[in-house]
């Protein structure tokens, strides 16, 4: 036999029930190796309470304390089950340490009462061995908790009869009323004062109840719950129940359960009392006060009423035997509302000294002054009628508190006047503040535009109505005109009223829904601009003081009307400033795809230094840009204004970004102000996938490649632009086609609550998510997720906000065309041969002439005054870009020739026949490059006039380019210097 088993079988029978669980818990867990274990008990619905547990913390077993026995959590599932269940810690709660729960109901005779469970530790689910263990352990706790004793009080045991009728007589008895098919409970007053229950912590289930009784006794009283249902009886129980102040008290219940025709119990109705013995009641008063004029009650030390003079009879319209023996607070209704009362006649008798306080009969509607007079062996109370001075004392202070609410509405309203800029939020200020203490149902506002009323805002009107007042012309003679010719309100208390005042308008009170209105005029500075209309839904006849007051309202609502209209012109400047400063809007390009956004910090801060672009560049070749002045205002906007016509002139030069970083660095540093400005500035190649990138004190951009994954590459972090030292360090990523680069200023992602580095985080963590959902595809809709995630609406930002989103496109190789050329003449031959070949292969035999033209200059000027190697590129893009590459660093100029001199008019001619065209470096070199519409050459720039001036054709031209002479060394024996 195993050991813990024969220890068990030595614990003798009658224990109390507690100790079988306590050691039933200590050794299931000690043979097991678990961590800790629990006992449930069943209740008469569908919970489970935990009446003991070993080994675990309160924190873990809280949630446990009551719980539903079909539920799917372990003790639950025990019940359903003969034999025992196991479940992983991950389907009961990852948050527990050990590996799992195991249960094995308990029963008493064939009805599940309970179920015991453990926690399982690093051995996971019990053996065979084990669940054997555990069902002798259970069956041991079963035989055990039959022959515990019975719940007991400390009172000898009476007839229940008797006993009723002696709690009745002596001691508060509680009501309750419990429905057997539903489980809801009712307490009276008594009842949760008994059951220790305070009435916001009461549900309104059979749970209270179960929480309230002791362990010990929960078993036996369950038991007798079901004897009585069952077999029809008297239900009656002692227990002890949990009082406020965490003791144990014992208690007794009596009640009888109700059955339906088919014989199903439907409810449980009964009292309960206190059984601990309480002293009884005795005469404190002599007969003569019985016959007193004023009410007159004496109560013993309990607060039990002892006497009632005949006085107090009549006042409370009961008898005397009505009275006796009741609590004072429980008498009656005649005390329902008294706020506070047990408290003050506990608080008069602990002072001892006599206190006075006034309450409230509701059925008489009669307000008495209530003394409490202390004694020693009881208290004495008596009643004076204080209903007159009462209603008098009330008119008083009811004036008072409506002078004080209004004191405090207009102060609440100055403060808000105060904290509002725009025309709209003192319009809302004051409507919120003003109608609620007024019980007033319109508001609206109005200002003067020429001889017509224009609407600024309206509360509590029509949609429909709003647009007939609104630009109403002038009339002669109407409330509203009158009381901005005058300066002076206007009051109609009816719909009577309006209609004689403005009769051809009679229809108007009908319309609006109002019957009484306050007209008051809006003067600031000495000139009235409008009108405030305060409306009602019913007559009414303000009083001088409203009058007053509506007036004075309509003054400060006046004042800081001129200052929001001051505002919003101050704030329709600064939008607007702020859109010239930053692109209208960005360019629609083969190479990206682009959207951004930019927030101001905060209200009374809507112009910034915050800035981003997106710049077009030759050959496929794509400029992103985000940068921050440090601050807000007008000062930031205009430094950052000059920055970004800067890095607009630095990139059409065509430098690399380190050398545009050198450049901004300089001028940042020579502007002679305290400004902190940082920037990344982005080079992307669509022909080699190749992404440039420089930083200055800015936040690595974001990269998103096309399967979903971000990352934030690694720049170095130079200082920002005016504090650092050049050389700027260049970093090339290899970007796939379709990639997305996310370029944003420390706005986006810092704040007071937020580090940098949780802010990239989230901020990967949103483009993740847009990627995986599709939002990703509309970049317009990936902005308003971005900053719907990283700057919600409900939280105003400390710092401006932009960023910039790019989707980046590569140059197919079909769609790319290089050769080397020879560095001699013929090279010009080369080009125009290869130029002829790719361009019938792409389709566009139409550009051919043009672009052998240009190609075949291009080369014979790179021959003359230029070195090799030499190198012809075609780009077919949305326009078609011819390139030449040479060794030489000189980069050629448009100069004016006059009509004697042989050179000077190749660029001319490029510039003619080109849409546009252009220079820059390269690592070897430099490239002249040109660009071509593929629809065919400009007419507006008239090419063939151009032409016929500058390369005359021969009336017999074929068509064959290389029968004519382009200047070519070889075709010109005598050539020209440089052209």
């Amino acid at each position: 036999m195993n050991a813990r088993l024969a220890l068990l079988g030595t614990v003798d029978p009658g224990v109390a029930v507690s100790e079988v669980f306590r050691l039933a818990l200590q050794h299931a867990v000690g043979e097991l190796g678990a961590l800790g274990g629990m006992i449930h008990l069943r209740g008469p619905m569908s919970a489970l309470r935990l009446v003991s547990a070993t080994g675990l913390p309160a924190a873990l077993t809280r949630p446990w304390e009551i719980i539903d026995q079909e539920g799917s959590l372990p003790p639950a599932r025990a019940l359903h089950r003969d034999h025992g269940s196991w479940a992983p810690i991950a389907s009961v709660d990852p948050t527990w340490p050990g590996t799992g729960v195991a249960a094995l109901p308990m029963t008493c005779g064939d009805r599940a009462i309970g179920a015991l469970s453990v926690l399982t530790g690093d051995r996971g689910e019990p053996d065979d061995a084990h669940w054997g263990f555990l069902r002798d352990v259970v069956t041991w706790t079963e035989e055990r908790m039959a022959q515990a004793p019975p719940p007991s009080g400390p009172g000898p045991a009476e007839s229940g009869g008797e006993r009723l009728r002696q709690a009745l007589k002596e001691v508060s008895v509680g009501s309750w009323d419990w429905d057997i098919g539903t489980g809801d409970l009712i307490w009276d007053e008594p009842a949760l004062e008994l059951y220790g229950t305070r009435p916001a912590d009461f549900t309104g289930r059979i749970d209270d109840w179960m929480r309230i009784v002791h362990p010990d006794d929960l078993a036996p009283t369950l038991a007798a719950t079901h004897r009585a249902i069952r077999d029809r009886t008297v239900y009656e129980a002692e227990y002890r129940v949990r009082r406020l102040d965490g003791t144990y008290g014992w208690t007794r219940a009596r009640g009888r359960a109700t059955y339906d025709e088919h014989g199903t119990p439907r409810r449980m109705v009964g009292v309960g009392w206190e059984s601990t013995p309480s002293g009884s009641a005795r005469d404190a008063l002599s007969r003569a006060v019985r016959h007193m004029s004023d009410a007159f009650l004496a109560v013993d030390t309990a607060w039990r009423i002892t006497f009632a003079n005949l006085e107090t009879e009549r006042m409370l319209g009961l008898s005397e035997d009505e009275i006796v023996g009741r609590v004072l607070w429980e008498l009656a209704v005649e005390c329902d509302g008294v706020p506070g009362l047990e408290r003050l006649c506990r608080k008069a008798a602990a002072d001892q000294r006599p206190t006075g306080f006034d309450v409230h009969s509701p059925g008489k509607d009669r307000w008495f002054h209530l003394r409490v007079v202390p004694g020693p062996d009881g208290h004495t109370l008596y009643f004076t009628d204080t209903t007159e001075n009462r209603r008098l004392e009330e008119e008083r202070r009811a004036a008072e508190r409506a002078a004080t609410e209004r004191a405090s509405r207009t102060a609440e309203l100055t403060a808000a006047l105060a904290k509002a800029t725009t025309t709209r939020d003192v319009i809302e200020a004051v409507a919120r503040r003003v109608l609620p203490p007024f019980a007033a149902t319109g508001f609206l506002v109005q200002e003067v535009e020429g001889d017509r009323l224009h609407n600024l805002g309206a509360v509590g009107y029509s949609a429909e109505f709003v647009e007939l007042v609104d630009h109403r012309p002038k009339t002669r003679h109407g409330p509203a005109w009158d009381a901005i010719a005058t300066g002076g309100p206007v009051f109609l208390s009816s719909a009577e009223e309006y209609a004689a005042y403005e009769p051809h308008q009679a229809d108007l009170p009908r319309r609006s829904g109002k019957q009484s209105w306050a007209f008051l005029p809006l003067t600031a500075s000495g000139h009235t601009f409008g009108v405030c209309v305060v409306s009602f839904d019913r007559p009414r006849r303000l009083t001088e003081e409203e009058r007053t007051l509506l007036t004075a309202i309509s003054a400060l609502l006046a004042q800081s009307l001129e200052r929001a209209r001051l505002f919003d012109v101050e704030h329709t400047r600064s939008h607007e400033l702020q859109r010239g400063l930053l692109p209208q809007a960005l360019p629609d390009l083969p190479a990206c795809e682009a959207a951004a956004r930019y927030l101001p910090a905060g209200r009374g801060m809507d112009v910034g230094g915050d800035w981003y672009d997106v710049i077009p560049l030759s050959s496929g070749q794509v400029a992103l840009v985000v940068g921050d002045v440090m601050g807000h205002g007008l000062p930031e906007a205009a430094t950052m204004g000059r920055l970004r016509t800067a890095v607009h002139t630095l990139a059409d030069l065509e430098l690399p970004p380190d050398e545009i970083m050198t450049h901004l660095n300089d001028l940042v540093a020579g502007m002679g102000e305290e400004s902190y400005v940082t920037c990344l500035y982005a080079l992307y190649d669509s022909t080699t996938r190749i992404c440039s990138l420089a930083r200055a004190g800015h936040p690595p951009p974001a990269l998103v490649l096309p399967d979903g994954s971000v990352r934030f590459p690694d720049l170095a972090a130079d200082p920002p632009l005016g504090a650092a030292e050049p050389p700027f360090e260049t970093v090339e990523l290899h970007v796939p086609d379709g990639s997305m680069l996310v370029l944003y200023t420390d706005g986006l992602v810092e704040s007071s609550k937020r580090e940098m580095d949780e802010g990239m985080a989230e901020l990967a963590r949103l483009l993740r998510n847009a990627h995986d959902d599709g939002t990703a595809d509309d970049l317009e809709l990936l902005c308003d997720t971005l900053i719907h995630g990283l700057l919600p609406a409900h939280q105003q930002a400390a710092d401006d906000a932009a960023f910039l989103v790019a989707r980046l496109h590569a140059l197919t190789e079909d769609k790319v065309a290089c050769w080397p050329l020879l560095d001699d003449p013929r090279a010009a031959g080369q080009a125009r041969r290869h130029v002829r070949e790719q361009l019938a292969a792409w389709g566009l035999d139409d550009l051919a002439p043009t672009t052998e033209l240009l190609a075949s200059e291009l080369v014979g000027n790179v021959v003359r005054h230029a070195k090799g190697p030499v190198r012809l590129r075609l780009l077919h893009g949305s326009e078609l870009t011819c390139e030449v590459f040479d060794g030489s660093l000189t980069m050629p100029r448009i100069r004016r020739a006059t009509d004697t001199d042989e050179g000077g008019r190749g660029l001319q001619l490029i510039t003619a026949l080109s849409h546009r065209w252009g220079t820059r470096y390269t690592p070897d070199g430099k490239c002249i490059w040109t660009e071509q519409p593929l629809t065919g050459p400009d007419p507006r720039r008239q090419p063939p006039d151009a032409l016929d001036l500058l390369c005359p054709v021969p009336d017999d031209f074929d068509g064959d380019l290389d029968a004519l002479t382009f200047g070519d060394p070889a075709d010109d024996p005598d050539p020209a210097p440089d052209r």
